[in-house]
């Protein structure tokens, strides 16, 4: 059986700025005002989103064209401002280093191979020179933490190098921690911001998603001490961990600003492998109908005649192959366990055939494949041909994010969006809807002078080259956003910037 597909067809690149309709008009003294905003001591709060992080790594340009560091250029066109600092990267590779050894891997690119087609690699055209153990003197304006959950911002330790072996502290924290024991929180009130954002959250689902749902969801289990990365957290504890982050950066500050959470499924790392990724001519389409008849036609009809099944699961895990393009297989935990059931009689099946349909099932249109699964479709187990991953083979449970799992992760990101915006709205701040704003980017797009950025994979502009985190046009695409809240809540006159001026992804074929 030919098992190599193909799911990224970046037609033509694609990737080529966009040109503005026309120049910036020239900002002149008291053309802009901050209203009834204090912006001269701005500090951001929040995870890679914040931070810069893009192409599965941060690395300097990425910072520099992080929404923040376009804020704050932005806010010192209204009135006099401090320096934003930044706890830069060393360099653009974007690898981080712990007593000289690699430990992240560097930024992707977009490389052409041989046969003219592109697809993301591991940029090889510098060494990475960050040193996890450089410590960098602060304090820092942006205060975004790669991998950061809600309730990690305040976790004493979480900068210590010491706690890495433990993995209860995060690598990049440690580079700009003012201290070991030091919280992001304590670091950031530290400043006296006069003015804020808070963009957190999404990590507090986002680990359980782009593992396909191999995590728990903690909802009742309020000590996140005991949660693992892949964990949705409690709603409340959520609730509690953002209440007292809004308070005490709200006390002193003369505003600031929250932004939302989005649906994990408006983001390229969930929409660009088609759930419908098996092509199979008509021969091998029927070969595998064969393969698969006694589990159709008398396996599951065994199975609910013994009342072990129901008639409606029965039928939800039929599987059957047509000449053209097919669902994948997957193994589905929500469905019941057959695995030892159909080892007895009369069934009699061994037990790795017992094993491959335990929880066996087809996808349905709305099931997710994530986009780090694309390359193990149609790959084959120990070379065996008739063994194809995703089609002979179910797909395993870090491959899929099914349709109750994705419903796990909605109810809490509702939540968690509920959180933010009734704090909002009772502490008089602006709120960015960035979930309507994602939305709208994977839903036709948003148009700028010069173009129409959206969230197709490498080719939209909006999104970088791990399908998670913005490119700098999508950063400048958010800032926008956020100066549309300040201005509105505040009374103020931040000028937006030229969306189409920013950049979108790398092409290099400098890879590993």
């Amino acid at each position: 059986m030919r098992h190599y597909f193909k799911y990224i067809a970046v037609v033509a690149l694609g990737i080529v700025s966009c040109e503005p309709e026309f120049d910036n008009p020239v900002d002149e003294a008291g053309a802009y005002t901050n209203g009834e905003a204090d912006f001269s001591r701005y500090v951001a709060l929040g995870n890679s989103l914040t931070a810069g992080y893009a192409d599965n790594a941060l690395y300097i340009t990425g910072q520099e064209n992080a929404y923040p560091n376009i804020l704050s250029q932005q806010f010192e066109k209204t009135q006099d401002v401090e320096e934003f600092t930044i706890p830069f990267m060393s360099d653009n590779a974007g690898g981080l280093l712990l007593g000289g050894n690699q430990i992240t891997q560097n930024r992707l690119v977009l490389a052409v191979d041989a046969n003219g087609d592109p697809s993301p690699r591991v940029y090889s055209g510098m060494q990475p020179t960050t040193e996890v153990g450089n410590v960098l003197q602060g304090p820092f304006s942006n205060m975004g933490v790669p991998g950061a959950k809600s309730y990690h911002l305040g976790f004493s330790g979480y900068g210590n190098i010491q706690n890495l072996a433990t993995q209860s502290a995060n690598p990049y924290f440690v580079r700009f921690a003012s201290s070991p024991d030091a919280t992001v929180m304590q670091d950031a009130l530290a400043q006296n911001p006069t003015f804020f954002s808070l963009w957190i959250g999404n990590n507090d689902v986002l680990g359980y998603a782009t593992s396909g749902g191999t995590g728990v969801d903690q909802t009742n289990n309020t000590d996140p001490t005991t949660y693992g990365d892949s964990d949705i957290t409690d709603s409340n504890v959520f609730g509690s961990v953002y209440s007292q982050m809004v308070q005490s950066l709200a006390a002193n500050a003369s505003g600031g600003v929250l932004v939302n959470i989005p649906d994990v499924a408006s983001v390229p790392f969930f929409t660009t492998v088609p759930i419908k990724a098996i092509p199979l001519d008509a021969a091998t389409a029927g070969a595998l109908n064969q393969q698969f008849s006694a589990y159709n036609t008398q396996v599951l009809p065994g199975l609910v005649q013994a009342g072990f099944i129901t008639a409606e699961e029965a039928q939800a895990r039929q599987i059957n192959f047509a000449e053209g393009q097919n669902y994948v297989t997957l193994q589905d935990e929500s469905l019941t366990n057959i695995g030892q059931a159909i080892q007895g009689e009369p069934f009699n099946l061994d037990p790795q055939t017992a094993a491959l349909l335990s929880q066996l099932r087809q996808a349905t249109p709305t099931d997710l494949i994530p986009l780090t699964s694309a390359g193990f479709l149609g790959t084959t187990v120990g070379d065996n041909p008739n063994m194809v991953n995703g089609v002979s083979v179910p797909l395993g449970d870090q491959h899929v994010l099914t349709n109750a799992e994705q419903a796990l992760v909605r109810n809490a990101t509702q939540k968690y969006n509920q959180v933010i915006s009734g704090l909002a709205q009772a502490n008089g701040l602006a709120l960015v809807d960035a979930n309507a704003m994602l939305k709208q980017l994977a839903e036709g797009g948003i148009s700028f002078d010069g173009g129409t950025i959206t969230s197709t994979f490498a080719t939209g502009g909006a999104f970088s080259l791990d399908g998670i985190h913005l490119t700098p046009r999508g950063n400048a695409v958010m800032a926008n956003e956020i100066i549309d809240a300040i201005n509105s809540t505040y009374s103020a006159s931040v000028p937006k910037v030229n969306v189409g001026t920013y950049s979108t992804v790398t092409a290099s074929n400098e890879v590993q």
